[in-house]
Parts: C-alpha cells; sequence; structure tokens
C-alpha cells in the first residue's frame, strides 16, 4: 500500500499541474509516483480477484477455469 504522504505529494502535484505548470523535476516525480501507485494498484487488484470463488445460486462453485488455475499455480508455489 502507498503511503499517506505518499498519495498526499501526488494529490498536491495534481492541484498544481491544474493551477499552474509544473517544474521538469516536479514532472519527473510526478510520473514516478503515478507509476508505484498504479503498480500497487494493480498487485491489491490482482491479489484480490485471486481470491475469489464464485458460487452461483444453487451453492455450486463456477469460478472461471483461468482463475482457479492461476489459484493452484500460486498454492503449489507456497
Amino acid at each position: 500500500m502507498l503511503s499517506k504522504e505518499k498519495l498526499a505529494r501526488i494529490n498536491e502535484l495534481a492541484k498544481k499541474a491544474k493551477t499552474s505548470s509544473l517544474t521538469v523535476e516536479e514532472a519527473k516525480e510526478q510520473s514516478k509516483l503515478r507509476s508505484e501507485y498504479l503498480e500497487t494498484f494493480r498487485k491489491s487488484m490482482s491479489n484480490t480477484i485471486e481470491h475469489l470463488t464464485i458460487i452461483d445460486p444453487e451453492g455450486n462453485d463456477v469460478t472461471p477455469e483461468k482463475l482457479k488455475s492461476i489459484k493452484d499455480s500460486k498454492n503449489r508455489l507456497h
């Protein structure tokens, strides 16, 4: 998870970019922070999806085979 300070800095740079222009250093920092944020988000989303089990109204496991195979491969690694 991204720290509160980094999230605050992302927001601060975004606000400044809307009201005025960013310096070259600030633009590089913003790009780096955004990349870090997206990487963290993607990992979190992937982890969430990999732990899903889909059950239909009749109680049957209807989790897609692709997701089951991902879970199986991760379980073999641990």
